[in-house]
């Protein structure tokens, strides 16, 4: 336990930094910007390439995963009955609201939790996979299909390729799948490039910390124009509704090792994910609802994964 509760004090205090970098104006929201894309387009992208390339597969294809599919399609679910049956919510809002509930924010803040706190990087894979390859595919298809049904159907058979390739644009899906390959395969790369991909991945967790720590200082807080009720809910499934089902799902139907069921726990505790707003913008759909859910189901994992990580690391 000593070891995870050291890993989110390292966590925690590069966030701190973050802050204190917004709040003196050291880093404006140009930088925290630049500290993310580099995060995500670069850093993260080695990072997963060389953590599940020396990764043994049958680790990732485990009970670890069956446990993050359970915990994501019983909140779905259970997202998908308020949102649409008893709120009444369109059929995009509630994808928004399905997305704001049951997407764990996997690669700002999860890889470094996994990689600190938990220390071993390659444990957000599972969650990583059930979301790049099943959860955003889905809920694109419906937010793209409920907003632009009037399109002919050559468009929608584009739209169609589109989305089926979506995943495999992201740079995280594909550097997870290049880690995959080498895992399977035990490839070595060879040092002129394993070497510089160590390098390049060591910044990610660093950057993507501190790109948090500023956008908590810089965000935009909460603003009116959503039922509360409705947002206390969609965070009561983020925050207590999912970590719980992983925890039940890890400890006594899969019979996980203490590892495996605190992993599968912190990992479905995480917040919603930032990009779950970028789909609300872009579709113009459900934007304060994604606004505020992941403003304050990242506000309230923090403590949670703290007390997470005392009562079962």
């Amino acid at each position: 336990m000593l070891g995870v509760l050291e890993g989110f004090v390292t966590i925690i205090v590069i966030i701190v930094l973050g802050v204190g970098l917004a709040h003196f104006k050291i880093v404006d929201l140009s930088g925290q910007v630049l500290l993310s894309r580099i995060a995500f387009f670069v850093a993260s992208p080695a990072l997963m390439i060389t953590v599940l390339g020396g990764t043994d597969v049958s680790t990732l294809f485990s009970a670890n995963l069956a446990a993050s599919i359970g915990s994501v399609v019983v909140t779905t679910v259970l997202a998908l009955i308020l949102l649409r049956v008893v709120w009444r919510r369109s059929g995009a809002e509630t994808m928004i609201g399905i997305f704001s509930a049951a997407y764990v924010n996997a690669g700002n803040l999860g890889l470094p939790i996994a990689a600190y706190a938990l220390g071993n990087a390659s444990l957000i894979a599972p969650m990583l996979l059930v979301q790049l390859l099943v959860l955003q595919p889905i809920g694109i298809a419906v937010l793209d299909l409920t907003t632009r049904p009037e399109e002919a159907d050559q468009s929608r058979r584009r739209r169609l390729l589109r989305l089926v390739g979506q995943p495999f644009r992201n740079p995280l899906m594909i550097a997870s799948l290049i880690g995959l390959i080498l895992s399977l395969t035990g490839f070595q790369l060879p040092r002129v490039v394993n070497d510089p991909l160590h390098l390049v991945g060591g910044m990610a967790v660093p950057a993507m910390l501190l790109a948090y720590g500023i956008s908590l200082r810089l965000g935009p807080l909460p603003g009116r124009g959503e039922p509360p009720v409705q947002i206390g809910a969609l965070v009561a499934l983020k925050l207590i509704v999912q970590p719980l089902v992983g925890f039940l799902l890890a400890k006594f139907v899969l019979g996980l090792d203490p590892l495996g069921v605190l992993a599968v726990t912190v990992i479905a505790g995480l917040p919603t994910a930032q990009n779950v707003f970028t789909h609300a913008v872009r579709f113009d759909r459900g934007i304060v609802l994604a606004r505020d859910t992941i403003f304050l189901s990242t506000l309230g994992s923090i403590p949670l994964i703290a007390i997470l990580a005392a009562v079962l690391g």
